[in-house]
């Protein structure tokens, strides 16, 4: 809608007096929904919080410190260096099930510090493994398993793990570990790290590109030690599904057979070989395995090392029913440990990211944090109904406002300008520049160098940010005091993402939302979840008639303009 303005860019007026914003603050008592954590015997407890002091509702408390939750002295002494002197809720519940070894997904919402909660155990048990054995290197490291890789769904967010596990120095002021990004422009490192973070699509490319006769990429799969998936909901539904299971399944294969020829002390036999198939087939189920089926060819085959081909597997068990496939998993040692983490994770369904890992990993250790799905109680949130009259003018305000209102606050002031497409990013930010406010731009055409160098102008100068979702997830962007919803999400999940830029890390935040009326369904729903103190699960609802019926109402307002 608010592409029909950009015509008359050069026309805009200013109010005379500021619209009157439909405010809806959330209630002093907030109580926030009992957080789940499965199978996690600590004292520590990420139970509800009802203390209105915003501190007390992301920090854990005073009593709990990093070398209570196991972590060794040096790397306390590097993360209070860092300016992490205490860990935050989420940290506090997650890394003591990390550093017991478990599979552990962490669902917690956005600016909780889930990404120090899965870098901070990592890095103490790979520091550990090179002080017991000293310095692990080259193919040594190999033969140690000891490599931890960190999966993400974009070069950005990539680079920011790499920072931030960079910025925990020992006493001389040098990283504790050595850690490589593996993505955009990056090659692979000529010596391996001790931690790679890299995207699926890049992280294949070079397994498969790098080494034609998979010696390097045998190694490489056996010296892994830890996987993380981060932002694991993006990376197991839509384009990345495929990818990720094939790595899944290439680790795990890994796992198997490691294990299988060290209980036996003999190469894996053509039955087992067969075997293998069918596990893979129970473990994955029929969906992934259609997946598999449309992404693998002969090189796949070989990753397996087995020593017949796809044809011949498929031949010996065209006969076997869909419910042979479904057997109960064989017992075998585990080499590798697997972490998920994600600000949304949906489990209604089984095509939910919830439901796939619930599946796949059936196991894990979860751990939920105080606030996942639903709105911090730092927040407060404006919700403006707009139409094609008044959504320049009310958005030029809700800026100017929010800036009014921020003036007193300490630091640099940001705000982040949140649209649905690249067009109205671009008609969104003339808007503003036209109205004399200056703006940096940040969406997918524009090159990787031009939004890597806007990201870092906004966060050393403030001032307003106007996106796509490309910056909704992730990216830590400090003291973002304003996100305003330009256009409102499609979804509850993008709305959560984009709310989340804000009141991170126990700071306070405003958001401001336009919305239309294609969209007061979905707001609906979003604020009586928020109203009743529940999380917005019945907002991530894929029923057809809920879809559908957002879909009408946006073609009824568009026949109506």
């Amino acid at each position: 809608m608010i592409l029909q303005h950009s015509i008359s860019i050069c026309k805009l007026w200013r109010l005379s007096s500021p619209p009157n914003l439909y405010l809806f603050r959330p209630s002093v008592a907030y109580q926030p929904h009992c957080c789940r954590i499965r199978a996690f015997g600590s004292a520590v407890s990420a139970s509800k919080v009802v203390e209105t002091n915003t501190n007390e509702t992301f920090f854990a408390e005073e009593s709990v410190s990093w070398t209570s939750l196991g972590v060794s002295e040096s790397l306390s002494r590097a993360l209070s260096s860092s300016g992490l002197h205490r860990p935050s809720l989420i940290q506090a519940a997650c890394i003591p099930s990390i550093l017991s070894g478990v599979d552990v997904v962490v669902a917690a919402e956005t600016g909780s510090g889930k990404t120090h909660g899965y870098l901070v155990p990592l890095i103490d048990k790979l520091c550990q493994i090179s002080d017991s054995s000293g310095a692990i290197t080259g193919q040594d490291a190999r033969k140690h398993n000891r490599l931890s890789l960190v999966l993400c769904p974009n070069v950005m967010l990539c680079e920011q793990v790499v920072r931030m596990a960079n910025s925990l120095c020992n006493d001389s002021g040098t990283p504790l570990l050595s850690i490589a990004a593996v993505c955009g422009r990056q090659v692979w490192p000529v010596k391996e790290p001790d931690v790679m973070v890299s995207t699926p699509a890049a992280l294949l490319n070079y397994l498969y590109s790098i080494d034609p006769e998979r010696r390097r990429r045998s190694e490489f799969i056996r010296s892994v030690k830890y996987v993380v998936f981060d932002e694991a909901d993006m990376l197991l539904c839509g384009s990345f599904q495929n990818q990720v299971v094939r790595l899944i399944n290439m680790l795990r294969f890994d796992e198997k057979q490691l294990s299988r020829s060290k209980n036996s002390g003999a190469e894996i036999s053509s039955t087992s070989d067969l075997e293998e198939f069918r596990d893979l087939k129970a473990d994955y189920g029929e969906d992934a395995d259609a997946d598999e089926d449309e992404d693998e060819d002969e090189d796949e085959d070989e990753d397996t090392e087995v020593g017949k081909d796809k044809a011949n597997l498929e031949t010996d068990t065209k006969g076997l029913k869909r419910r042979d496939w479904r057997r109960v998993r064989k017992i075998y040692e585990r080499s590798k440990q697997y972490i998920f983490v994600a600000a949304t994770l949906p489990e209604n369904g089984k095509r939910t990211a919830g439901g796939v890992l619930k599946r796949m990993f059936p196991e894990a250790t979860w751990v939920s944090g105080n606030y996942l799905h639903q709105h911090s109680p730092r927040l407060e949130q404006r919700w403006i109904e707009v139409s094609v009259d008044t959504q320049v003018d009310i958005l030029i305000n809700a800026v100017e406002n929010g800036n009014s209102m921020a003036d007193s606050s300490p630091g640099v002031l940001r705000t982040m300008v949140f649209a649905n497409t690249v067009d109205a990013v671009e008609a969104v930010a003339n808007i503003l520049t036209g109205a004399g406010l200056e703006c940096f731009r940040y969406h997918s055409d524009s090159s990787l160098e031009e939004r890597t160098k806007n990201l870092l102008d906004f966060q050393q100068k403030g001032g307003v940010f106007v996106c796509t979702d490309a910056a909704a997830r992730g990216i830590d962007i400090p003291n973002v005091s304003h996100v305003i919803q330009a256009e409102f999400a499609t979804s509850a999940v993008d709305f959560l993402h984009r709310v989340g830029r804000t009141a991170r890390a126990g700071q306070p935040g405003l958001v401001t939302s336009l919305y239309s009326e294609s969209n007061r369904d979905l707001v609906a729903a979003i604020r009586h979840a928020e109203k009743i103190e529940e999380p917005v699960e019945k907002a991530f609802s894929r029923k057809r008639s809920f879809r559908n019926k957002i879909k009408k109402r946006g073609r009824a307002a568009s026949h109506m303009r």
